[in-house]
Parts: structure tokens; sequence; C-alpha cells
């Protein structure tokens, strides 16, 4: 009997830690797939896309999306959603996937809310259009 019970105790010990070492890898391995939430200042609409205000404390940063990203149908990266008048406020949330840019999805009031704007005319942001990199890595 002192036997069995001892080499229970061994069997124990040694078992341990391997299954203690296996839950810490599972715990502390990076999601596959987070996101980062900001609320929206403000949002322009823009000929080609929106230019979005978000707020990270007290500072203002610029998003420019391209239009093309809400468009319904296969690589679509945009979604728009309306949400109702209420307690909620506008925000942007940016979908990674792995490390990489997956999504952007803006829930934003109707256009006639006070965070609607339109650039001026006569303005050309095309260029800033162009590379949205900025987009995929959130200043904060």
């Amino acid at each position: 009997m002192k036997k069995t019970i001892i080499i229970l105790v061994l069997l124990t010990l040694f078992l341990a830690p391997a299954v203690f070492a296996q839950q810490t890898a599972t715990i502390t391995a990076p999601a596959e797939l987070y996101y980062v939430n900001v609320p929206i200042d403000r949002i322009f609409a823009y000929q080609i896309g929106y230019v979005v205000e978000y707020l990270v404390g007290f500072e203002r940063h610029r998003a420019y999306i391209p239009r093309e990203w809400f468009e319904v149908g296969p690589g679509s990266q945009g979604e728009m959603i309306i949400i109702r008048p209420g307690r909620a406020w506008p925000s942007m949330t940016i979908f990674y996937n792995r490390g990489e840019f997956s999504h952007v999805r803006l829930r934003v009031r109707e256009r006639s809310h006070s965070t609607w704007g339109m650039v001026p005319p006569g303005l050309d942001l095309d260029h800033l259009f162009e590379d949205v990199t900025d987009l995929l890595r959130l200043q904060f």
C-alpha cells in the first residue's frame, strides 16, 4: 500500500508541471482576432471615401477610409452601421486577424447628426486615400 501511495505522489510531482505548463501556454498565447475601438468625434463624407476624426484621450487623429471598402461583396473591408438616437456614441472599430488588418466597422448616426460634416468643395484629399496604412496602425 505504501508503495502505491509513493508511486502516485511521484507521478503527480512529475506530471503536474507538464499539465500547468500546457495551461500557461494556452492562456498567454496571443489572440488571433482582436479589435480596437475608438470614439468618433467627426466624420466627413468625401467623394472617394470618409475622413474619420477620432479621439485618443484628448488628442484628435484622422483616418482616411476609401468608400469602396463599404461595397457589399467579396473583398469588402468595411461596414457602416447606423445607430439609433440614444446614449450610444459613434465609434470606429478596427479588427485585426493574427496582427494583420482585417476590416473596419463604423457605428454612426444619421447624416443629419452633428457628427457628420462635408469636406469643403475644391479641397483635394485624394492623395490621402492612396496609402491607407495609417488606418492599419491607429495612433494612440
